[in-house]
């Protein structure tokens, strides 16, 4: 995208409150985005090359959707938390391994998308969002869900694809979490405690391609319980 598209593109935008400049191979931010009017609600700058976020993406506090994924980040700048009004979050396809304890200051945000990263810890600065509802951190480095993640108030928490082989129980205390997906992880049956099977609202619990057979799984002290949940919910949507 040569700088005379940008420019149309930076002229809409200050219209619609939308900007998207998606698959340009950008290296670096655009220049105009330091001194742009504080306009934007939707920020797109997905599938380019940029290694860091400037500073100067803090100024746009009236973002709502940010769509950093597909690029090559492998830290986000601290600024992200001064995006008050965020809700949309997207950030997947990078090589983050870790995010900035700021993120916690992001209070509006409902959807956080951080899958094929390469975050190893469990990111606790998103425990205690309010608003948070969906949170995406499959295909990570992850190796244990900690007792924190209690304070989630997400229906759906997506940890496939991790290396997780220690859960806390304290999953169970999540007031709103119905869909946990454990898929291909480290875990042994033990590790679904009866406190997470009787205790939780999980009433989606994906755990194939872990470190016990269905047997186990079955077999497991509060399975009853969760199998009760699992099929009132069924019913319901049939």
């Amino acid at each position: 995208m040569g700088n005379k598209q940008i420019k149309q593109h930076l002229e809409t935008a200050q219209k619609t409150g939308v900007l998207k400049i998606s698959l340009q191979r950008l290296q670096e931010f655009p220049p105009q985005l330091k001194t742009y009017p504080n306009v934007l609600k939707t920020l797109d700058l997905s599938e380019n090359r940029f290694e860091s976020v400037p500073d100067e993406l803090g100024r746009l506090t009236m973002l709502k959707h940010l769509n950093l994924s597909g690029n090559r980040l492998s830290e986000l700048n601290e600024v992200v938390g001064e995006l008050l009004k965020l809700e949309v979050l997207l950030l997947m396809n990078n090589f983050l391994t870790k995010l900035p304890k700021s993120l916690s200051n992001c209070t509006h945000l409902k959807t956080v998308n951080l899958c094929n990263n390469q975050l190893k810890e469990f990111p606790t600065m998103l425990c205690g969002l309010k608003q948070l509802d969906v949170l995406d951190l499959s295909r990570n480095q992850i190796t244990e869900v900690p007792a924190e993640a209690g304070n989630l108030y997400v229906t759906e928490l997506n940890l496939n694809q991790n290396q997780i082989s220690a859960l806390a129980e304290e999953i169970a205390d999540c007031p709103k979490l119905k869909t946990l997906r454990l898929e291909e992880n480290c875990l042994q049956a033990i590790a679904l405690t009866p406190r997470i099977l009787k205790d939780s609202k999980i009433c989606n619990l994906a755990v194939d391609g872990n470190l016990f057979n269905s047997k186990q799984f079955t077999d497991l002290d509060g399975y009853d319980v969760y199998m009760e949940r699992y099929t009132a919910v069924k019913k319901k949507m049939f």
